[in-house]
């Protein structure tokens, strides 16, 4: 049987995937996830766990409460509702293929009676986070984790009991080689064995100080172990002596599974996959063709899975016995800025020059060549065709063909652009650093600078005709910020700081008409204003991360999306908001709504989608991944 593990030193590098770390993890309800993926396909999480329980079937686990299932052998896969947004750190199934186990962070236990179609919430007893499980049948299992908690079941999950392993250390992986014989590996070199399945814990001598994160036992004697540093311990005595193997790698190696007696594979950083024929005598690299955290592999039959950061998942190929990445993407880059046009025909915008293009409402996206290396921070359409980019060094873009062609407008200026917006094909404002406005009459042949009256650096940006604007920002220093509400009735000829008084870091503006408008920004920070300003209110959604996007569809019915996946919405102008489950705690960046089909996007290229609000109120409480 082959272990699972959450690979805990890998928690670091998690926020490095997403360019940034987030501070908010949404939790998902019990209804489902409404939003979809469609950038990475099909999902963009961190997965931090996958079993098999044949060639066909195997159910992987991630941040955010992640659980999907494929039953063709990992070609596709299906989302299941897991109750619950913590990280799954690893799952497990019985030899009945009914019951499972997926534990994961703050003692999160859920469990299956029908092959992971439906999952319930089990009360663990503990509230330290659990790395991996094991079920040897559907009533008897081990769970361990932070600290050297370790909880054994006899009935199949309804309680669990906390056993002394004898260690303080982290447990990172457990493999049973048969019913009452399994051992655990965790941090500085810990290796424990049960025979009595898993009341008792006896330490054996590893040899190694390193980080150990996968085991797997091919029966009772033969086992293997990875970990840090390119680790590999293998045994014949049951654990009585470990001996280390030449692994050619010196990364960390975060699981290994065993087809048979003398096949295996393991997976581990930048991309790593090893394969032996030998029982671990020798190991060879297989070529990944990907750079992205590989965090675990399941295989059982003639199938198997691997997953990873970055939503990477790869699938075993029974034929030709090669792995297959399963994980489309359209770019991974960070993407700041959306617009659409109508529900079909979008826009998205983000760092090294990325622009994506939808006409099918984002079931397919499609890279656009921008002609720049640089990082792009806003996008506005006026219609299907006529649209502008704005990024670092003073970068705007035009295309009128739809992104066929994006040719380069200068700007006068090589300051950073955050914000455009157009009230036609022909008159828009451009938003930037230390209070740069530019305004153009003719679709921006020519860029004339507005004296904003400000060095706050200038961010969202929202007119509703061609004399009436709002734009927001901030200065980051002092602490605390000064912020800037700037507002015009004259196209931008003069602009009067409304910001008096105003608590927050402000990263974006919206307008349904000249008078009721909706800013946000940092420390969950919502304005309102039903005046044009004149006067600005101060509401909440309670969760204090920052709020990067804003719009609406409507006088009433709006959006925002920030840190940690937060998504949250409005019925009533902004004066009441109720946080719903995104299904991700990818930093959500910007975000269009258009009657009630919304699209938000984010780091590391995540692009999701919604057809409707959901019933599911969450608090966002957590980390990225």
């Amino acid at each position: 049987m082959n272990g699972c593990f959450r690979g805990r030193v890998s928690a670091g590098r998690r926020a490095g995937f997403a360019a940034a770390l987030l501070l908010a993890a949404s939790a998902a309800g019990a209804g489902g996830v409404p939003w979809t993926w469609q950038n990475p396909k099909p999902i963009g999480n961190f997965l931090t766990g996958v079993a098999c329980i044949d060639s066909l079937s195997c159910t992987l686990v991630g941040i955010a409460g992640t659980i999907m299932q494929s039953d063709d052998g990992g070609a596709s896969w299906r989302s299941r509702a897991s109750g619950t947004g913590e990280t799954l750190e690893a799952v497990s199934f019985a030899p009945d293929r009914a019951h499972g186990i997926a534990v994961g962070d703050n003692g999160v236990i859920v469990h299956t009676t029908d092959g992971g179609l439906t999952w319930t919430a089990q009360a663990s007893g503990v509230a330290t986070s659990l790395y991996a499980v094991a079920l040897t049948d559907a009533d008897h299992g081990v769970a361990l984790g932070l600290g050297g908690t370790i909880l054994r079941t006899d009935d199949g999950g309804a309680t669990w009991t906390l056993q002394a392993g004898g260690t303080d250390n982290d447990l990172e992986g457990i493999a049973f080689a048969d019913a009452l014989t399994a051992t655990a590996v965790g941090g500085n070199g810990t290796i424990l064995r049960t025979i009595d399945g898993g009341t008792t814990w006896t330490a054996q001598t590893s040899g190694s100080t390193g980080w150990l994160t996968g085991v797997a036992f091919t029966n009772a004697d033969a086992g293997t172990v990875t970990g840090s540093d390119g680790t590999i311990l293998h045994t014949t005595d049951g654990g009585a002596t470990w001996s280390p193997q030449t692994s050619g790698v010196d990364g960390q190696i975060f699981s290994i599974a065993f087809a048979n007696e003398g096949s295996a594979t393991a997976v581990g950083d930048n991309g790593l996959i090893l394969s032996t024929n030998d029982a671990g005598a020798t190991w060879t690299k297989v070529e990944s063709g990907t750079t992205n955290q590989l965090t675990h592999v399941a295989l059982a039959g003639f199938g198997g899975a691997i997953v990873g950061g970055l939503g990477t998942i790869f699938q075993l190929v029974p034929l030709s016995k090669t792995w297959s990445e399963v994980t489309t993407r359209a770019t991974s880059e960070q993407l700041d800025a959306v617009a659409f046009v109508g529900t079909s025909t979008g826009t998205a915008v983000g760092t090294t020059g990325a622009i994506l293009r939808t006409t099918d409402g984002g079931a397919t996206w499609t890279s656009q060549q921008s002609g720049t290396s640089e990082n792009l921070w806003g996008v506005a359409f006026s219609d299907a065709d006529t649209g502008t980019a704005v990024g670092a060094n003073g970068t705007i873009l035009r295309t009128t063909d739809g992104g066929a062609t994006w040719t380069p407008q200068s700007s006068g200026t090589t300051s950073l652009l955050w914000g455009v917006a157009f009230v036609d094909a022909n008159i828009g404002w451009v938003s930037g650093f230390a209070g740069t406005i530019l305004h153009t009459t003719d679709g921006g042949a020519t860029w004339t600078p507005q004296t904003s009256g400000t060095t706050t650096d200038l961010r969202g940006v929202a007119f509703t005709d061609a004399n009436t604007g709002t734009i927001v920002g901030y200065k980051g220093r002092p602490n605390p910020p000064d912020p800037a509400i700037l507002r015009t009735t004259d196209g931008g000829a003069t602009w009067v700081n409304q910001s008096d008084g105003v608590p927050y870091q402000l990263n974006a503006v919206a307008f349904t008409d000249a008078d009721h408008g909706v800013a946000v920004g940092n420390a969950g920070g919502i304005l309102v204003t039903t005046n044009g300003g004149t006067s600005w209110t101060p509401s909440t959604n309670e969760v204090f991360y920052g709020l990067w996007g804003v719009a609406f569809a409507d006088a009433a019915h709006g959006i925002a999306v920030g840190e940690g996946g937060i998504v949250s919405r409005t019925n009533d102008g902004g004066v009441t908001w109720t946080n719903e489950a995104s299904g991700t705690t990818n930093q959500l960046i910007g975000v269009s709504l258009i009657g009630e089909a919304a699209t938000a996007v984010g780091g590391i290229g995540t692009i999701l989608h919604s057809e409707g609000a959901t019933n599911d109120a969450i608090f966002a409480n957590g980390f990225d991944g």
